[in-house]
């Protein structure tokens, strides 16, 4: 007997679940002054990178630090030295869907960093005293709450299926003779 031979009822059921997501990819610009005036840049790398989540208004913001260093050259390219400056940042990510039925009061959120900062690009500012450094990053944010969920209830229980699964099919013995290999998508 099949779920729709039965008479079908629901019940709401308190559970946790992701009730937000988001994501945002990110390039910004920093500004590092080394001691020393750079004549070139000879590398530029962003490292401990560390952040933590907390939730904010109608989003999530990640807020954080790495460092920059810079490895440059100066007095006409005779000598070389490495600028290190540490970084803050808070970055707001919008959640594009927010479960309206969750419990604010549980809400629990976490952020994944998809693509670790970066440095893009680093020039000599126009000034000649500093280098400007773009860096990329990008996050994507969860919250977890509590919500309401509607559910089937089966009258019987799970015993009631006899081997069945769940929606009336025969569990069988898992073998597959009757179907057309030539209807098989090769491409999977």
């Amino acid at each position: 007997m099949t779920i729709a031979d039965k008479q079908l009822q629901t019940r709401e059921i308190i559970t946790k679940a992701v009730c937000g997501k988001g994501r945002k990819f990110s390039t910004v610009s920093h500004t590092v002054t080394p001691p020393h005036r750079p004549t070139s840049i000879l590398g530029a790398w962003v490292i401990n990178h560390q952040y933590e989540a907390v939730r904010s208004g109608d989003g999530i913001e990640v807020v954080g630090s790495y460092d920059i260093n810079i490895w440059y050259s100066y007095n006409k390219n005779s000598q070389t030295d490495v600028a290190k400056e540490t970084v803050s940042y808070v970055e707001n990510i919008p959640l594009s869907y927010v479960d309206p039925k969750h419990r604010a009061s549980t809400e629990e959120v976490s952020a994944e960093s998809t693509q670790e900062p970066n440095c893009i690009e680093a020039n000599i500012s126009s000034s000649g005293s500093s280098v400007v450094v773009r860096v990329e990053r990008e996050f994507s944010v969860e919250m977890i709450a509590e919500t309401k969920v509607c559910v089937a209830v089966i009258p019987g229980g799970c015993d009631d299926f006899d081997g069945k699964d769940k929606y009336g099919y025969d569990d069988g013995d898992g073998s597959f003779e009757d179907l057309d290999p030539d209807l098989l998508d090769d491409e999977l």
